[in-house]
Order: C-alpha cells, then sequence, then structure tokens
C-alpha cells in the first residue's frame, strides 16, 4: 500500500491582507505577501520566525512586520490542506 504524505500551507491574515507560507518542494515553503515572493526557507517554522520578528527584509507594506501582533507559533496560523501526495516517505 503506498504512503500518502499531506503537504500543508499556512497563512495569517491582518489588517493590511494576508501572509502565505507556500510548499516548494523538498520541504521549503515561499513566503508571499501581496502576492510578491519574500523569499524560500527551509521549514514553515524557520519562515515564521523571520516574518514575526520582521527579518524580511521591504515588504510590498513598507511597515515594520513585528508590530502587527503575527504569532511566531506556526500551530496560530490558518492550515490548509495543499496537496496529498501518494508514494512518497514522510520527511
Amino acid at each position: 500500500m503506498a504512503r500518502e504524505t499531506v503537504v500543508y500551507s499556512y497563512d495569517h491574515i491582518t489588517h493590511l491582507g494576508t501572509i502565505s507560507l507556500i510548499p516548494e518542494g523538498q520541504g521549503r515553503y515561499k513566503v508571499m505577501i501581496s502576492d510578491e515572493n519574500m523569499g524560500s526557507y527551509h521549514s514553515p517554522q524557520a519562515a515564521v520566525y523571520d516574518v514575526a520578528n520582521d527579518h524580511l527584509g521591504t515588504t510590498p507594506w513598507n511597515i515594520d512586520l513585528s508590530t502587527l501582533g503575527i504569532p511566531e507559533d506556526l500551530s496560530e496560523w490558518n492550515r490548509k490542506v495543499f496537496a496529498v501526495v501518494k508514494g512518497l516517505r514522510p520527511a
């Protein structure tokens, strides 16, 4: 029987818009703000840390992201099924 691996995307809604973490493959996630790619990370937790602490550099919103109350805990972000992949070993 083939194994199924569920891949998730994450997002957090602020008063300025949505910040999304989108899977890129091989366990990597890109940070998207207003449809602009803000960088690629080795894990969603690493991306969340940089977002919550305003370590992305200049963003489309031109604001210190750390002032928005973005949670550093990934479990506080909205999680959605991005894909179900059959036949892969879990990461």
